[in-house]
């Protein structure tokens, strides 16, 4: 009826806002917090976050150090060797041109630098020694470093480790019942293992996922419990929308409501209270109102540069203006 406001009552607050760190979350608790009406999601998403985590945003650049040929046919990537996409194989970066680029992020802002190589995993050899190189290059500029190249070894965490790597690279893109309707060449409990060994060499994580694939509400929720109940919690969560491409499996996908991004950071941080929510993929697809409302759901960095690995990223400029306006920055 024109005119007359309908009633409203707040839910009450699941007990999250209550806890502080667990590791023993179910699916279901989690399915209810996503639920949620939004603006109590991001209330309390808030809450959490302005008690236990940096509000400080981190500006981080992704570098494809190794791009395209890559063996596992990932549906979403335009870098599998599996799909026929305008990425093409490209020769390894150099050293040298790395550290110049780590060098004109730290310039520019950024406080952590990621380098990408298309693998399946890491193989020992000249490439490895090099990896080694950058990390150790990136350090010495006061860069944190992180990696992501696919599955590697004991031996190559702990040399990893030893070049003063922060933090390895290694999502699981979805829920353990998805997952083999994205990616076939390489099992959910491959990816967890890799986890693990980045664990033991006292690397810190960098995992998250990807939604907009197909995935339903419930896939969103257990994939969030993965994470959530891993001991410790990832130190580093990406949070990506599929930006579809041109010749991969999932082309055709519908873009990602904002709404549902913000729910999931929204519940990111409240299961994952101290960790960096990063704003990953498909952030050129937002609005600037979007990209704030995912920081008030407590994201605390973005990716900041012309590309994310192959895609695309919204420009620096555009970036220091959303921050300055909303005082992010001076």
């Amino acid at each position: 009826m024109i005119g007359k406001t309908a009633a409203y009552r707040s839910p009450p607050m699941p007990q999250a806002s209550q806890s502080v760190l667990r590791h023993d979350w179910t699916a279901a608790e989690i399915l209810d917090i996503l639920q949620q009406p939004l603006l109590d999601l991001v209330y309390q998403a808030q809450s959490l976050h302005r008690q236990h985590s940096a509000r400080d945003i981190q500006l981080a650049t992704l570098l494809s150090v190794k791009t395209g040929g890559c063996a596992e046919n990932c549906a979403y990537c335009p870098q599998s060797a599996h799909h026929d996409t305008r990425v093409t194989p490209e020769p390894v970066l150099s050293v040298e041109a790395v550290l110049t680029a780590a060098r004109a992020a730290k310039a520019n802002g950024s406080e952590r630098f990621c380098m990408g190589w298309a693998w399946r995993e890491i193989k020992d050899g000249k490439a490895f020694n090099e990896m080694l190189e950058m990390v150790a290059g990136v350090r010495q500029m006061g860069l944190e470093a992180c990696v992501t190249a696919g599955m590697l070894s004991d031996a190559q965490a702990e040399r990893l480790a030893a070049a003063g790597l922060t933090a390895y690279n290694h999502n699981l893109d979805t829920s353990p019942d998805y997952y083999d309707q994205i990616i076939t060449t390489r099992g959910y409990d491959d990816r967890l293992q890799t986890l693990e060994r980045v664990r033991r060499a006292g690397i810190t994580l960098c995992c998250g996922g990807i939604i907009g694939m197909g995935e339903t509400l419930l896939d969103r929720a257990k994939l969030l419990e993965t994470l959530a109940n891993l001991t410790p919690h990832p130190e580093s969560v990406p949070i990506n929308a599929l930006t579809a491409v041109a010749g991969t499996p999932l082309a055709d996908q519908p873009p990602v409501d904002p709404f549902d991004l913000v729910r999931i950071c929204a519940t990111a941080r409240i299961l994952m209270p101290s960790a960096r929510v990063r704003l990953s993929a498909g952030r050129s697809q937002l609005s600037r109102e979007a990209q704030v409302l995912c920081l008030m759901a407590g994201v605390n960095s973005i990716f900041y540069g012309e590309k994310l690995l192959t895609t695309e990223n919204p420009e620096q400029d555009a970036d220091q203006a959303l921050l300055a306006a909303i005082g992010a920055i001076g």
